[in-house]
C-alpha cells in the first residue's frame, strides 16, 4: 500500500503540474523591433498619480449635502480634460494593477504559479523608455503613490467616514503637486497629468477579486494632449450612476484594453492616425516573433498557420493604411489599424495556446488509465466480483509488454524531433506504463465483463446514471452552490428508496429534516453579509441546550465514573458560555471603538488551545465521544463566526448523527446479519477494520456520501476558492492587528472544524457497518480523479483573475481531496480512539 501511496502522489503531482504548462505558460513576447510615430509628442512630461485602493464611485459621487469629496478632480471634469472609469482585472492589488499601468499588459498568467507580488518574467515598461523617471509613495510600487485610502478602507470599510475624508486629504495633495509642477516648469503647457487607482475595493473592506467595486477605477486625464471636456446630451453609457454623479452631461470616455484611447486625445487626425498605425505595427510584430517560435520547433508537415492573418493579409491591410493616411483619411486608416491589433491578438492566442491539445489529450489518456487501474485494484483485493466467475490467474504476454515499450519509445523520438520541452516527454510516457498496467490486468477485466453481463440491464443502467449524476452534481456545486442543496434533497428522499422508511421510520424522519434544514446554508450569501451576533448566539444557546440534556441523563445516574463525565461535561458548558460571552462583549466594545479587551483574548485563546484536547478526556463510547468532540468544536466555532454560519457545524453533526444510524439499518438489507446497538459500541485504536468484510454496491454510495459531506463542509457557508469569502471580523476575538498570516491559519482552522466533524462520523460509520478503511480510500480516489477530469478542462487561462484562480482552486482543491482524506482519517481516529487521564485518576475497564 505505502508502494502504492508514492506512485499516485508522483502521478497526481504530474497531472496538477501539467495545467502550467498547458494553460499557463508566459504569454510575454521578446526580441520585437521597436516602433515609433514619426510626429513629435504633445507634452514632454507626464505626471502618473496613483491612488491605492480608490473606487470609481467613491471619488465621482456626491456626499450628503451635494458637494464633492474630490473639489480639484471635479473642476478638472468638468472645465480641464477628460474623465471615465479603467476597468482593472484580477487580482485587484496594487503590483499587477501598476504593471498594467506602466507595462501595458494584464498580469502574467504564468504568475499563479509564483504570486501576484512577483514578476515571472522581464518586462519593458514607460519608466524604461522614458528619459527620466521620478516616483515617489510605497517602496514596493513604482509611481506616486497615495497609500492611505487603502488602508482607511480595509480598517474601516470604504462606506465609512474615514475613507472618504481621506479622499478629500489626496485631493488636497494633487491639488498642491499640480500647482507645484505647473509653478517650476513656468506653466510652459507641455505637463500632461494623469490620476487613476490601481484597484477598488468591496464595500467589506476587501480588494484582490472581481466584484465591479474592485475593477472600476477612476480614470481622468488632463493637461498637454489631453482632450477637453466634452458636453454629452446622450452618453453611450445606460448608467444610473452618472446622475447620480451630477455627471450625465460630461461625455464619460472607459479605457479597459491596452489598445491607444485616441478619443482621449487633443491633437491632429493625423497624429492620431499615425499613433494607431505604430500601435498595430508593434502588436504585429509580435505576433511575427510568436509565430516564427512555434514554427521553428514543429514539422514541417505538422504546422498549421494562422490563416486569418497570413503574410498576404498583413501586408494588404498596412498598405492601405498608409494609403488612407496619404489621402487624408484618417477615421478609416484608424479602423483598420484597430482590425489588424484585433488580428494581432487573436493570432497571438492561436499560436500561445497551439500545443494545448496534444497535451490535454495526453493527460486525458493518463486520467483515464489511473482510474481504470484503481478500479481493477478495488475488484481485485476488496471485492468477490471476479471470484466467483475465475480463480485462474494467467501472466500477461510478452507482446503487450514490447508494444508498451515500442510505444514509448516512438513518442521519445517524436518529441525529441521537434526539439519539446523536458516536461512532455513527462507527460506524454506517463500514460504508457499506467495502460501497461491496466492492460496487464486482463483477467479481471475479463471476470468483470463475465459479472456485469449477469446483471440486469435495467439495473445496471440505472445505478450508472445514479453515479454520473451525482458525479455531475458535486462538479456543478463548485461553481453554484445551490446544486448542494438540489443533492440533501435528494438525500432527503433515500429513505422512500429502500426499506428503511418502513423499519426506521423514526429515524429516517429524522434523516428528512436535517437533511432539508442543511439544505438551507448553501442559499445564504457568501459575501458582504453583515454580522449578525444574536445567530452566533443562538447557535451557543441550542449546544447549551444540548450539552444540558447530557448532564441531566448523568445526574440521574449513581455511578462514580459517569460523575468525572458529569464534570467534564459541565467544563465544556462553561467554554461554551464564554465563547458567547467573548463575541457578544467583543462585538460591543468595537462597536464602540474601544478596541479587543485582553481578557477577550485571552479567554478566547485558551478555549481555541483546549478544543482538540478535551474531547480525549471523555469515554470512548461512540456516541459520547463525538458529542464531546461537537461541543468542544462549537465552543471555537463560536469565537470565529460572525452570523448564520454558526449554526452550521451544529445542523451538519445532528445529520451526521443520523446518517451513522441510517447506515447501521441499511446493513442489514445487504446480508450482513450482525448488528449492534449504537450504544453500545466504542472507538478501538486496535481495531482492523479491514478483516471486516469485502465490498458491497452499497459502499459506492457510502463513499459518495462522503465525498458529497466533505463538500458541504468545504462550500457549505461559503466559497473558499474565492477571497472574498473570507470576512475579517471572523477572528476579531483573537487579534484586530492586521497579520495575514495569523488571521489566514484562523481561518483556515475554521474551515478545518466541519472537516473534522464529518470525517470523526464517518469513523463511527466504518466501525458500524465493517467498511474497510483501505478499500474507501480507492474509492474516494476514484471519485475525485473523475471530478479532476471534469476540472482539468474547465481551468481558465482567460477572463478575470478571479474566474482563473476559482478554476485553479477547483482543480487542486480535487486533486488533493485524497491526500487530505488521509490526514483526516487520521486525525479522525486520534480523537475518537485516543484517551487522556487527569493525573491521580483510577484507571477504569469497560468491558
Amino acid at each position: 500500500m505505502l508502494l502504492f501511496f508514492i506512485v499516485g502522489l508522483l502521478v497526481h503531482f504530474v497531472f496538477f503540474a501539467s495545467i502550467f504548462d498547458i494553460y499557463f505558460t508566459s504569454p510575454l513576447v521578446h526580441g520585437m523591433a521597436p516602433q515609433f510615430t514619426p510626429l513629435p509628442p504633445p507634452a514632454r512630461r507626464l505626471v502618473l498619480i496613483v491612488a491605492d485602493g480608490l473606487r470609481a464611485d467613491a471619488l465621482y459621487e456626491l456626499d450628503e449635502k451635494g458637494n464633492s469629496r474630490a473639489p480639484f478632480i471635479r473642476n478638472i471634469i468638468m472645465h480641464e480634460g477628460s474623465w471615465g472609469i479603467s476597468h482593472t482585472r484580477v487580482p485587484t492589488e496594487s503590483r499587477p494593477g501598476h504593471v498594467a499601468l506602466i507595462a501595458g499588459f494584464y498580469e502574467d498568467v504564468s504568475a499563479v504559479a509564483k504570486g501576484w507580488k512577483e514578476n515571472p518574467v522581464e518586462f519593458d515598461s514607460l519608466f524604461n523608455q522614458s528619459k527620466y523617471t521620478w516616483s515617489w509613495g510605497s517602496p514596493d510600487i513604482l509611481s506616486m503613490f497615495a497609500k492611505g485610502i487603502d488602508t482607511n478602507g480595509h480598517a474601516h470599510r470604504p462606506t465609512s467616514r474615514e475613507y472618504k475624508d481621506n479622499i478629500k486629504l489626496v485631493d488636497k495633495g494633487i491639488k498642491e503637486i499640480v500647482s507645484l509642477l505647473k509653478e517650476f516648469y513656468g506653466n510652459d503647457e507641455k505637463t500632461a497629468f494623469v490620476f487613476t487607482s490601481d484597484h477598488g475595493m468591496t464595500d467589506w473592506g476587501f480588494h484582490g477579486a472581481g466584484h465591479h467595486s474592485e475593477t472600476f477605477t477612476p480614470f481622468v486625464a488632463w493637461g498637454a494632449g489631453v482632450k477637453y471636456p466634452q458636453k454629452a446630451s446622450d452618453q453611450q453609457f445606460n448608467d444610473e450612476l452618472l446622475k447620480g454623479w451630477k455627471l450625465e452631461y460630461w461625455k464619460r470616455q472607459d479605457i479597459n484594453q491596452g489598445i491607444l484611447p485616441v478619443n482621449y486625445l487633443n491633437n491632429t487626425d493625423v497624429f492620431k492616425a499615425e499613433s494607431m498605425y505604430t500601435n498595430a505595427k508593434q502588436i504585429l510584430e509580435q505576433f511575427k516573433v510568436k509565430m516564427t517560435q512555434k514554427k521553428e520547433v514543429t514539422l514541417p508537415f505538422l504546422f498549421t498557420p494562422f490563416n486569418l492573418l497570413s503574410d498576404y493579409k498583413q501586408l494588404d491591410i498596412l498598405r492601405k493604411v498608409r494609403s488612407f493616411i496619404k489621402q487624408e483619411n484618417y477615421d478609416e486608416a484608424v479602423i483598420l489599424c484597430m482590425e489588424l491589433i484585433h488580428l494581432s491578438l487573436e493570432g497571438l492566442s492561436y499560436y500561445h495556446t497551439y500545443d494545448r491539445f496534444f497535451l490535454g489529450i495526453s493527460v486525458l489518456l493518463g486520467f483515464v488509465g489511473w482510474a481504470s487501474y484503481v478500479s481493477l485494484l478495488i475488484i481485485k483485493t476488496h471485492s468477490s466480483l471476479t471470484r466467483s466467475v475465475s480463480k485462474e490467474v494467467k501472466k500477461p504476454s510478452h507482446l503487450l509488454l514490447c508494444s508498451f515499450v515500442a510505444i514509448g519509445i516512438l513518442m521519445t523520438f517524436f518529441l525529441l524531433i521537434q526539439a519539446c520541452p523536458w516536461t512532455y516527454y513527462v507527460y506524454c510516457l506517463l500514460p504508457v506504463p499506467i495502460w501497461y498496467a491496466v492492460l496487464k490486468e486482463y483477467q479481471v477485466i475479463q471476470d468483470l465483463v463475465t459479472s456485469l453481463c449477469t446483471f440486469p440491464p435495467r439495473h445496471f443502467v440505472g445505478s450508472l446514471l445514479a453515479f454520473a449524476l451525482g458525479i455531475e452534481v458535486l462538479v456543478l456545486s463548485f461553481f453554484y452552490r445551490y446544486m448542494l442543496t438540489a443533492g440533501l434533497i435528494i438525500f432527503a428522499c433515500w429513505p422512500f428508496t429502500t426499506q428503511l422508511w418502513t423499519r426506521a421510520k423514526n429515524i429516517s424522519m429524522s434523516w428528512i429534516f436535517f437533511c432539508l434544514l442543511l439544505a438551507v446554508f448553501p442559499l445564504m450569501p457568501v459575501v458582504g453579509r453583515k454580522p449578525d451576533i444574536f445567530l452566533v448566539m443562538g447557535a451557543g444557546l441550542l449546544v447549551l441546550l444540548l450539552s444540558l440534556f447530557v448532564v441531566t441523563s448523568l445526574i440521574k445516574t449513581k455511578d462514580s465514573f459517569l460523575n468525572d463525565q458529569l464534570l467534564l461535561h459541565l467544563f465544556q458548558m462553561l467554554s461554551t458560555v464564554l465563547s458567547m460571552w467573548a463575541v457578544y462583549s467583543t462585538h460591543n466594545s468595537l462597536l464602540k471603538k474601544q478596541g479587543l479587551p485582553l481578557t477577550n483574548q485571552v479567554v478566547s485563546w485558551i478555549i481555541l488551545a483546549t478544543s482538540f484536547v478535551v474531547p480525549l478526556l471523555s469515554p470512548r463510547n461512540l456516541l459520547e465521544r463525538l458529542f464531546s468532540i461537537l461541543v468542544s468544536s462549537m465552543s471555537t466555532y463560536l469565537l470565529l463566526s460572525t452570523g448564520y454560519e454558526a449554526l452550521f457545524p451544529l445542523v451538519l453533526s445532528c445529520l451526521m448523527f443520523v446518517w451513522i444510524h441510517m447506515e447501521q439499518e441499511t446493513l442489514q438489507q445487504s446480508g450482513v446479519s450482525w448488528k449492534q446497538k449504537v450504544t453500545s459500541i466504542y472507538f478501538s485504536y486496535n481495531t482492523d477494520i479491514t478483516q471486516f468484510r469485502q465490498l458491497c454496491m452499497d459502499d459506492i454510495r457510502r463513499a459518495y456520501f462522503l465525498v458529497f459531506f466533505l463538500v458541504i463542509a468545504f462550500f457549505g457557508t461559503g466559497n473558499i476558492a474565492s477571497i472574498n469569502s473570507f470576512d475579517l471580523a471572523s477572528v476579531y476575538c483573537f487579534l484586530t492587528v492586521f497579520s495575514p498570516f495569523m488571521m489566514g491559519a484562523l481561518m483556515l482552522w475554521k474551515i478545518f472544524i466541519p472537516f473534522v466533524l464529518v470525517m470523526c462520523a464517518f469513523e463511527a460509520v466504518q466501525l458500524t457497518t465493517q467498511l474497510s478503511s483501505k478499500s474507501l480510500f480507492l474509492m474516494v480516489l476514484v471519485i475525485s480523479d473523475i471530478m479532476a477530469l471534469h476540472f482539468f478542462f474547465l481551468v481558465k487561462d482567460y477572463g478575470s483573475w478571479l474566474d482563473i484562480g476559482t478554476s485553479i482552486s477547483h482543480y487542486v482543491i480535487v486533486m488533493c481531496l485524497s491526500i487530505v482524506l488521509v490526514f483526516l482519517n487520521g486525525l479522525a481516529q486520534l480523537l475518537t480512539t485516543k484517551k487522556l487521564r487527569v493525573y491521580g485518576q483510577p484507571k477504569s475497564h469497560l468491558i
